[in-house]
């Protein structure tokens, strides 16, 4: 892993979801909109299907978990159609297994597909299961990586091109940031390892990215996502903006004219279309909490949180951690970027105390520079144009770095870590 995971290295919510897993599950494509059943005999192999059917990349999928192993899914199917998959645990031995499912292929639609759990480690009965229809045969135990990994192996085309890698940053509260390292951190990206990249402004009404890149487009996010149904590859790239040789821009409008209640789904066609199309899409996801937001970072490949070293920031960022490790117990942990440090005269919680009720190691520590950021915003360029051997732009090319998968958040040795809840207990007296 790129980080210290303070909190995140315990299983979650009791599970055995390991870090094994949670690397696994990085590298699949989300399961497409498919039926599943699952009959399982023991809690061992019900437990992991059912959280499975929770983890993201099965959101469309539908997934239903019965007690009970083959006889109890000949039962069913009698009375039931088959769905897209039958998940099948089995304890039985090999000769027994293979009756069984015989019986169930009477009741079983032909395009059905079917994968056994077995506990039976034995060739001779995997090869005769392939050969008899069966689309995999895998050993108990098995973890929920397993089975999300075997569904995937089913139902996704091994040659489809690749998803490109979403990132979606966010701020602690507004005014922190979020998005000017957003929009640095997407040119550096684009500038340093010559990778297109697309920036989405989400923050329809008061967004900044046209201001940062010095653009001012007729057409931009707001076109794709009150027309979903025109959206596809086509469509998006004549709603693109160049900001730069890899860079373009889906610019938000930046008026008040209408109003921009979205339902929870509103930008999922637009991010999968995105995605599909560059290898990076960096969101600037505003800092508000609704349906539509809250869905966008449960998806997004990674997310990156801004804070500034203040309690009502640390609340926040606590609050968004705790959700989010509930909400996405098989990702790793969102990153964190403390920004505006050092301000002169004010009282500021040190990024170690910071980062300890949080369970997480800042990716970076970025200093107060109001010339260096004043200037850049005031001419719309980025920071690395206006200076480029300044120690802020050096940090936002290690995040570049970072996010990317090039390089690793460098661990600094922790000294002196107080209880900061007390801390802030008694500050709020």
């Amino acid at each position: 892993m790129m980080m210290s995971n303070l909190a995140y290295d315990a299983p979650v919510d009791g599970s055995d979801t390991s870090q094994q897993d949670i690397a696994a599950m990085q590298a699949l494509r989300p399961i497409p909109r498919i039926s599943i059943q699952a009959f399982c005999e023991t809690e061992g192999v019900a437990n992991p299907v059912e959280r499975a059917g929770e983890d993201r990349r099965m959101t469309k999928a539908h997934l239903k978990v019965h007690m009970g192993g083959v006889l109890t899914a000949i039962e069913f199917y009698q009375s039931a159609p088959t769905p897209n998959l039958i998940l099948l645990e089995s304890r039985s031995e090999p000769k027994q297994l293979l009756e069984q499912l015989a019986q169930l292929s009477e009741y079983c639609d032909p395009t059905s597909k079917v994968v056994v759990i077995g506990h039976y480690n034995d060739v001779g009965l995997y090869r005769e299961l392939i050969r008899s229809g069966i689309s995999e045969y895998v050993i108990a135990p098995v973890s929920m990586a397993d089975i999300v990994s075997v569904v995937a192996s089913i139902f996704i085309d091994p040659e489809a091109e690749p998803l490109g890698r979403s990132i979606a940053f966010v701020g602690a509260k507004g005014g922190v940031g979020s998005s000017t390292i957003a929009h640095n951190v997407a040119w550096a990206m684009s500038s340093l390892f010559k990778s297109e990249v697309v920036v989405a402004d989400l923050d329809l009404a008061f967004g900044t990215a046209n201001i940062n890149f010095d653009r001012d487009p007729a057409q931009g996010i707001a076109e794709a996502v009150f027309s979903p149904e025109r959206i596809d590859e086509v469509y998006l790239d004549r709603l693109l903006t160049q900001c730069a040789e890899h860079l373009s821009l889906l610019a938000a409008p930046s008026t008040l004219e209408r109003v921009y209640d979205f339902d929870p789904e509103a930008f999922t066609q637009l991010i999968d279309t995105a995605q599909r199309s560059v290898p990076l899409l960096v969101l600037d996801i505003p800092h508000a909490w609704t349906g539509w937001t809250k869905n966008t970072l449960i998806k997004a490949d990674e997310i990156v949180i801004t804070a500034t070293p203040e309690l009502a920031n640390l609340r926040n960022t606590k609050n968004l951690v705790d959700m989010l490790k509930r909400l996405r117990p098989n990702d790793p942990p969102p990153k964190l970027i403390i920004n505006q440090a050092g301000v002169p005269k004010r009282p500021e919680i040190s990024p170690s105390d910071f980062a300890e009720p949080l369970g997480l190691l800042p990716m970076s520590v970025i200093g107060f520079d109001p010339l260096l950021f004043g200037n850049a915003a005031n001419n719309g360029r980025m920071l690395g144009e206006m200076d480029a051997k300044n120690p802020v732009v050096a940090m936002i090319n290690e995040i570049a770095h970072v996010l990317t998968g090039r390089s690793e958040i460098k661990t600094k040795k922790k000294a002196g870590l107080g209880n900061l809840l007390g801390k802030l207990s008694r500050n709020k007296k």
